[in-house]
């Protein structure tokens, strides 16, 4: 398994790693439900340098990216980021993104770990404007009500300045990092991206400031599906469109992308089934892969589930039909027929992470 710079202070806090896309990475610390409740109220620690992330500057590098994802990259003003996502001929998502503009000509592109390698190839392809920079990036997630107090404190204070998707090439202890305001668990959060060689340094920093803790990717799992968030690889993928894994306002259908032909064929014959909430009526929790029935018979397919520590109850998403996907509609889930029921997402509507 590949390692980020930061594998050998998981080691240290004790941090139990698993596999994940071919990475050594911590799945918890002190435990599951501690650090997403710690995540919720205070400020938590999450290493992210498993993911991809890219530079790619100057108009005409620009204009070939613009053609790679369903994303209007011309809106995108300086300062802002904005999701997307990169599809394959078919309109099967290959990967979501995040892309940033720093500067009217200056773009910053943060991918997943799962599809890098052919999102790499994509995106610096034939491109002398585009690099990919992931081998030499590592990337902090402070997460949690206290995120911003906490950067402020130290140093990062440039923290103060941005508002919920907002981004910005800022410093820390003289050295350039890129710095937004994003993140995967609904609460007031800041994205770091920095050099490999202070990734040590910061966390210490970081780590060592009340009441910051560290939290690892079983906490990420529930807080994100919490708000409704998919995982890219496991709730889409490229036999899914962004059609039907609720990408549909992020589409411009005004520009020309790949596998946009495909999208519309699919958009214009309808049918498709639409990613949507579900949850139990008590703690047990419907699964990944857990077949999806109503009065019976099969209609869909569970695509994350966990228990909700925020809600008290199991919840979910899952692939069902279009006429299935209204709130409140009752369905089974799983070989033991599991009492679920669709809900409108997010699960958890109390997250910090606008204001």
């Amino acid at each position: 398994m590949r390692q980020t710079p930061l594998h050998g202070e998981h080691l240290a806090l004790g941090g139990k790693v698993v596999d994940f896309h071919g990475w050594a990475l911590p799945v918890q610390f002190e435990g599951i439900l501690q650090e997403h409740a710690h995540t919720r109220t205070q400020a938590a620690l999450f290493d992210c340098s498993h993911m991809g992330e890219f530079t790619v500057c100057g108009a005409d590098a620009i204009e070939r990216y613009e053609k790679l994802l369903i994303t209007d990259v011309k809106t995108v003003k300086v300062g802002r980021g904005k999701y997307g996502a990169f599809l394959n001929d078919d309109g099967g998502i290959i990967d979501d993104v995040i892309t940033m503009r720093l500067a009217e000509d200056d773009l910053y592109i943060v991918t997943n770990a799962g599809a890098l390698d052919e999102v790499s190839a994509s995106i610096t392809h034939n491109n002398p404007g585009a690099r990919d920079i992931s081998d030499e990036t590592a990337k902090i997630d402070i997460q949690g009500p206290m995120a911003r107090d906490i950067l402020i404190q130290a140093g990062v204070t440039d923290a103060a300045k941005l508002k919920y998707y907002e981004a910005m090439r800022s410093s820390w202890k003289g050295t350039p990092i890129v710095l937004s305001r994003t993140g995967y668990t609904g609460e007031l959060g800041f994205e770091l991206f920095m050099p490999n060689e202070i990734a040590v340094d910061m966390w210490r920093d970081l780590l060592g400031r009340t009441p910051v803790k560290p939290a690892g990717l079983g906490a990420r799992d529930t807080l994100r599906t919490e708000i409704g968030m998919g995982l890219s690889g496991q709730d889409f993928d490229t036999s899914r469109t962004p059609l039907e894994a609720r990408m549909g306002p992020f589409i411009a259908w005004n520009k020309e992308f790949r596998g946009k032909a495909a999208l519309a064929r699919k958009r214009d014959t309808g049918g498709f089934p639409v990613l949507t909430g579900i949850r139990t009526f008590d703690r047990r929790s419907p699964r990944h892969a857990f077949e999806v029935k109503h009065n019976g018979a099969v209609v869909g397919v569970v695509s994350s589930g966990t228990f909700g520590p925020s809600m008290g109850y199991g919840i979910g998403l899952a692939y069902v039909p279009q006429n299935l996907a209204a709130p409140g509609t009752k369905l089974t889930a799983g070989p033991k027929d599991l009492d679920i029921e669709t809900v409108e997402l997010p699960f958890y509507k109390d997250g910090t992470c606008r204001r």
